[in-house]
Order: structure tokens, then C-alpha cells, then sequence
């Protein structure tokens, strides 16, 4: 057996790097930026007062269409450009010329390929502080280069980059574009940053500055927050992972902000931008904040367009959550007007943390309005007012229902939003199971008043017509007396007797084998039925009690029913359409005779 090496077309190999690694060509200037940090970062560990300067010259500057970019970094011999500039992929020199440390901030030879995203050549001129002549370096993009003593000498040491645009390409070489993305990669860099005469460096980041007052601390990050994101903040808060060298601050919107997407946050590493839109610094309950950070120890994907997901990165996002969790429980402690500002627009990302934490579970309790039968207040307040707390996760069965839970001395809880369910159901779980329960809507029924024994008797040849009125829609019919009396009739729902009904139509529709599978499935169903409770307190109903016409109550009957469905927001089925539509035209056909029954 013969071993064979692998052949590489180092063509393919520095068009897949240079043109595929990258998203758009305007990281180039941000990895020629990198190399001349790290050529500075190490000549500075050697020669701490070694000047740290990067000269960007645009064509405009040179006159000659190139654009120049000259570092006073340590500069490379001819061994090391070898290493560094010509043999892809191999790292293990990199420690021993100092390139491979925790300070550096990216792949020196790698970096330097996306060049070739703009021009179709790369030329180095460097000197080294270690001594030697100036070395020439050109690397063309079919894979090419060539080394050579340079014909003029570098009158300092460091490095010049020099690239000339392609046709395609010249927009990325005028000196505006330059300069807006040197500031927009490189402004809070450690060097002194100059394209041209205009020096584009700012120093320290805003968040690491020192201001005079608080105040002024705030009031000069407010209007970071509006020149980076384009929205003034509700409130800042201060961001810390040691773990990861990381420091920050995040900036709560203004407005409500839709929870199905994740935020995107604006990350450097070494304080160099890496990206705009990093989605996964902060868990996804936190949707309703923007961060700048600055980091040492995160890692960024090849590219440097992203984190790389590993331990650390987790354990980062987990201790932000937790430090924007504090700022949560502060407003709470010291700041409860604000809080109620706050939960007013974010209140899906609040009950999201709720949902599996303790300590933001209190909060809601205490702090988030629910819709309840008494009005929108907080549940602590709710379960005060009513020794008997229900919820029920159906918006529209709240809605039909709170007036009448609430005149029959039960407390009802819209918990039909986002995360509202889970959140009361650990309530009652850490509270008790008394304090708050799903509403059953046959218990309300219990709690209605029961009609005198003499009217009861009396009206049992009705009741008798109007359950058969509504037989073939699995429905009984009670008379009761309840509050409000405006409500003529109500219809109230059994979930078992819902998936019999529900059963039985797809067993209708069913082929004979599944219809048996679906019809095995019956007898654990239990027996309940759906409720039509007329209510005699109402005037309507007791009128329609006194008719004897057997027709007649069917009609009358049967229009309460989908009156009743209607008024609940229940589903119409074709079958309950149909029964609607008999009950109004036999209403109509009674209230408008012929001229023979006249």
C-alpha cells in the first residue's frame, strides 16, 4: 500500500478563505486593523514605550491608488514571513514568535488573506526591531508569492500593507468609506488610529470612563445608546463577567419589543468591534435589552463575525441574566414606580424568567397585573380580595364567564397569555393548592340558586321540551336563578363531554377501522354534558317558561342556546349553525303569521 500526500489547490484554498470565510468585503480593512494591533501588542511586551500607531493612507492620500496601512508593530523577518504570511494553516510557530497568546487578537497570516476580498494582490514592506534589511513580501490570489529584500529601507520599524483595488472594488478604497470603517471597527482600539490627518481613536469605551457624577455617567451613556441603537434608554445597566475579561452595559428599550425575536447585542473583543448582531450574549427571556460589551476571553468563530459557543460563553450568559435579573429586583426594593413603567412594556420578558425562577416568581405575584374578574391588579392583591381564586387558560371562556364567577363570590384569572398558565400553576404548587385552581365551568352551577320546589314542579313539562330541543346536540338544560340577571342563559362547557363530542365527529368521518379504534376509546369518557343553565331572574326567560306550545319552546329554547354561544365565544359547529339558523327563522315565521293563521 502506497501513502500518498493529499494535492491542494492552494488557488481554491486562498479563494475559499479570503472570498467564502468572510460576509462582506468590508472586513477587510477590520483584519488589516487586527495584524497591526498585534504586531503593536507585541513589540510593546518587549519595548513598553514603543510607539503604538496605525496610519491608514486611502489613494486619495498616496496619490498612487494604493491604500497604504503602516503599523509601529514588531515587525517580521525573513524566517518569519515564511511562517507567518506563506504557509497556510500551520500554527504551531505562531507561540514561538508570539503571535499565538491570549493578547493577540487574531490569526496574523489568516487575517491578512482577506485582502483578497478587494484586490488581487498583497504586498508587505516590514522591518523588524529584532534587526535585518526591510523585507518585500507579495502574495498574488492565484496562490503565488515571492519574498525579497526590499530596494528602499523602512525608516522605523513595523509594517506597511499595501493593497491596490481590483475594478469591482474601488468604493472600498475611498477615504470616506475607509474612515467610516476605521471608526466603526476600530475606535475604542489601544493604539493611536489615523486615516489621513483625522485621528479616529476615542479612547476608552463610554462604559469604562470616568465621569464627574452619576448623573453625567448616565446621561453621557444615554446618548451612546442613541447614536449606536437610535433609541434613548429607559434605564442602563452596568454589565461584569471576570470570568471572561468582560465589561459593559445594557440599555432597556423604550418600547415594547416582540419576545419571538432574539435581541442583538454589539460585542468587541480586545475592544475591537467584532459584530452588530450577536443574538446569543444574553438569555432569550432578555429580549428587551440592547448591550454593548468589550471582552478578553470570548472566543470569535473563524471569521470573527460571531462567539464561539463553548462553557464560557454560557456561563457569561447566564451571569448577565442574573446581574439584569438584580437590576429587576432593585426597581422592585427601591424604584416600584419605575417597575410598573417597565412591566407595562415588558411584561412577556418578566413572566418568561418567571416561569423557572423563584425569585422573579415573587415578583410577578407582587409587582404584574393580570386581568381578573375585579379589574387588572397584581395576584397578590387579587388573592386578598377572594378567599376563592379560579383561572382559566381560554381567553374568550374569561371573558363569558368573569361577570358571572365574580357575582357568585368567585375570583377568575384571565390566564390565557403567554406563560400565565405555567406561571400560576407554580404559584400553586409553592402557595398551595387551594389558593389558585382551574376553573371547572359546571361548578359554577353549584353556586346558583335553586328555583323554589312548587316553580320547579311546575316547570318540568318545559324542561321536559327543552331538553329534547337540544337532545341531538348533547347538551341538558338546568333552570336556575343567578346574578347578573341581564343574562338571559349560559352556556357552560365539560371538558369530558367536549372530547366525547369531539370523538364522535371523527369517528363519523373516520373508514369502519379507525372508527372502531376512535369507539374503544368512549367508554373512559366521562359522563358529563355541556350545560344549557337558563336563568330565571332574567325577564326574557321567565316569559319564555309560561309558553305551553311544545314548537314554540323548541324554537325559544334552541335561539337561547345559540344566543348563549354565541355571547360565550364558543365555536360554531355546522350542526349548532344549522339549529341557529331554525330557531331565528321559526322565531320570525311565529312572530309574522299568515294571513290564514291571522
Amino acid at each position: 500500500m502506497t501513502e500518498r500526500a493529499f494535492q491542494v489547490d492552494l488557488r481554491g484554498v486562498v479563494d475559499l478563505l479570503s472570498r467564502h470565510l468572510y460576509s462582506s468585503p468590508r472586513v477587510y480593512l477590520r483584519e488589516l486593523l487586527q495584524n497591526g494591533v498585534d504586531a503593536v501588542t507585541a513589540r510593546r511586551a518587549e519595548e513598553p514605550d514603543a510607539p503604538a500607531r496605525i496610519h491608514i493612507e486611502t489613494p486619495e492620500h498616496t496619490g498612487e491608488g494604493s491604500l497604504r496601512v503602516h503599523d509601529t508593530g514588531v515587525g517580521l523577518t525573513e524566517p518569519q514571513i515564511h511562517e507567518l504570511l506563506a504557509t497556510i494553516g500551520r500554527s504551531s510557530k505562531r507561540d514561538e514568535l508570539g503571535y499565538a497568546r491570549h493578547e493577540f487578537l487574531g490569526q496574523f497570516g489568516i487575517g491578512l488573506l482577506s485582502g483578497f476580498l478587494v484586490a488581487d494582490e498583497i504586498e508587505v514592506l516590514t522591518r523588524s526591531m529584532h534587526g535585518g534589511p526591510t523585507i518585500r513580501w507579495v502574495g498574488y490570489s492565484d496562490g503565488r508569492y515571492l519574498v525579497e529584500e526590499a530596494e528602499e529601507e523602512r525608516n522605523e520599524v513595523g509594517t506597511t500593507v499595501i493593497l491596490r483595488p481590483r475594478r469591482d472594488a474601488e468604493e472600498w478604497f475611498a477615504a470616506s468609506t475607509v474612515a467610516n470603517l476605521a471608526r466603526h471597527y476600530g475606535a475604542f482600539l489601544p493604539v493611536e488610529l489615523r486615516v489621513g490627518d483625522t485621528l479616529v481613536t476615542e479612547g476608552e469605551p463610554p462604559w469604562r470612563r470616568t465621569y464627574p457624577t452619576p448623573v453625567r455617567r448616565r446621561a453621557a451613556l444615554a446618548d451612546y445608546c442613541q447614536t449606536v441603537f437610535g433609541f434613548a434608554p429607559l434605564d442602563v445597566i452596568d454589565l461584569e463577567a471576570a470570568a471572561a475579561g468582560l465589561r459593559g452595559v445594557a440599555f432597556v428599550l423604550p418600547h415594547a419589543a416582540n419576545p419571538t425575536v432574539r435581541a442583538a447585542h454589539r460585542v468587541y473583543l480586545k475592544r475591537m468591534l467584532l459584530a452588530d448582531n450577536v443574538t446569543d450574549l444574553l438569555p432569550e427571556w432578555a429580549f428587551f435589552v440592547r448591550c454593548v460589551v468589550d471582552a478578553e476571553e470570548l472566543r470569535p468563530t473563524a471569521n470573527r463575525e460571531a462567539l464561539y459557543d463553548d462553557d464560557l460563553l454560557g456561563q457569561v450568559c447566564d451571569t448577565l441574566g442574573e446581574q439584569i435579573r438584580d437590576w429587576l429586583l432593585t426597581l422592585a426594593h427601591s424604584r416600584p414606580e419605575e417597575l410598573r413603567r417597565f412591566l407595562q412594556l415588558h411584561h412577556v420578558g418578566v413572566k418568561a424568567l418567571a416561569a423557572h425562577d423563584d425569585t422573579m416568581l415573587d415578583l410577578v405575584y407582587r409587582w404584574l397585573d393580570f386581568e381578573t374578574s375585579s379589574g387588572t391588579m397584581p395576584l397578590a392583591e387579587f388573592t386578598r380580595r377572594h378567599s376563592e381564586v379560579r383561572y382559566t387558560s381560554d381567553i374568550d371562556e374569561f371573558r363569558s364567564l368573569s361577570a358571572v364567577a365574580a357575582a357568585q363570590g368567585v375570583g377568575l384569572v384571565n390566564a390565557g397569555y403567554v406563560y400565565d398558565t405555567e406561571i400560576i400553576s407554580r404559584l400553586s404548587d409553592r402557595q398551595g393548592a387551594a389558593l389558585l385552581r382551574p376553573l371547572d365551568p359546571g361548578e359554577l352551577t353549584t353556586r346558583f340558586g335553586r328555583l323554589p320546589s312548587e316553580t320547579e314542579l311546575r316547570l318540568r313539562d318545559f324542561l321536559h321540551v327543552a331538553e329534547r330541543a337540544l337532545d341531538s346536540r348533547g347538551c341538558t338544560v338546568l333552570l336556575r336563578s343567578y346574578a347578573p340577571a341581564s343574562l338571559p342563559a349560559l352556556y357552560l362547557t365539560s371538558r369530558a363531554a367536549e372530547h366525547r363530542r369531539e370523538l364522535a365527529e371523527s369517528r363519523a368521518e373516520a373508514d369502519p377501522l379507525w372508527a372502531d379504534v376512535l369507539g374503544a376509546l368512549e367508554p373512559a369518557l366521562a359522563a358529563d354534558q355541556n350545560r344549557l343553565v337558563l336563568n330565571h331572574a332574567n325577564p326574557l326567560t321567565r316569559r319564555i317558561t309560561t309558553l305551553t306550545d311544545p314548537d314554540l319552546i323548541t324554537v325559544a329554547v334552541q335561539a337561547l342556546y345559540g344566543q348563549a354561544l354565541l355571547q360565550g365565544r364558543h365555536p360554531l359547529r355546522p350542526a349548532d349553525s344549522a339549529v341557529l339558523n331554525r330557531s331565528f327563522l321559526g322565531l320570525l315565521d311565529w312572530a309574522a303569521p299568515t294571513e290564514s293563521e291571522e
